[in-house]
């Protein structure tokens, strides 16, 4: 079966200007990923942006407060309880805002259903899957371009569809010197499509 072709004329594209969560770093409705080696501070980092949104106080390197967004918090490393909620509530987030969907029975994946339910059921306004090797899926080579390429699609498909912010924090390989856009773990189609 062939594919029916539909082309779409430049001309009548209009032209939108991009939202902000924080100028110049995370836009709304698109995928950003934040990634660096073990140890760094990247959870410590996210947790601390996530309790300032949360209380829609003012970012780093800005004096205007926001409104206050509801978060969605994955995570496969920490613990809620014993890590997570205790930084949570030392970098003064409202936890009221902060969401976790439940992966006791069903692991979630970059391309669950379950994201896109639970941004419209929460109006979380920010996801945030931490790290995102974690959320490819048991089948998925996270070193071939074609099976990442169709997920990080399908992903920003999803954060374009809801105008949710995702953020995928990811870990850097081991290799020293270069490009730290190359030393992300996995397929460079992850830092491509994001």
């Amino acid at each position: 079966m062939k594919n029916k072709l539909n082309l779409i004329k430049m001309s009548s594209v209009d032209v939108e200007e991009i939202q902000w969560i924080w100028y110049p770093y995370i836009p709304y409705g698109k995928v950003t990923i934040i990634q660096g080696d073990p140890g760094e501070g990247k959870t410590t980092f996210i947790l601390a942006l996530m309790a300032l949104l949360t209380k829609g106080e003012p970012l780093p390197e800005e004096e205007t407060a926001t409104e206050p967004i509801n978060v969605i918090y994955q995570t496969a490393e920490d613990g809620l309880g014993d890590t997570i909620k205790p930084r949570l509530l030392s970098a003064g987030a409202d936890c009221e805002r902060v969401l976790v969907i439940d992966e006791n029975e069903v692991e979630l994946t970059l391309s669950d259903e379950r994201l896109e339910q639970a941004i419209n059921q929460t109006g979380a306004k920010l996801i945030v899957l931490d790290p995102m090797q974690a959320y490819l899926g048991e089948s998925v080579d996270m070193h071939r371009a074609n099976e990442i390429r169709p997920i990080m699609k399908r992903l920003a498909f999803l954060a374009e569809r809801t105008g949710c912010a995702v953020i995928l924090v990811g870990h850097m390989n081991k290799m020293q010197g270069g490009k730290s856009s190359y030393r992300g773990l996995g397929s460079i189609d992850f830092r491509a499509a994001a």
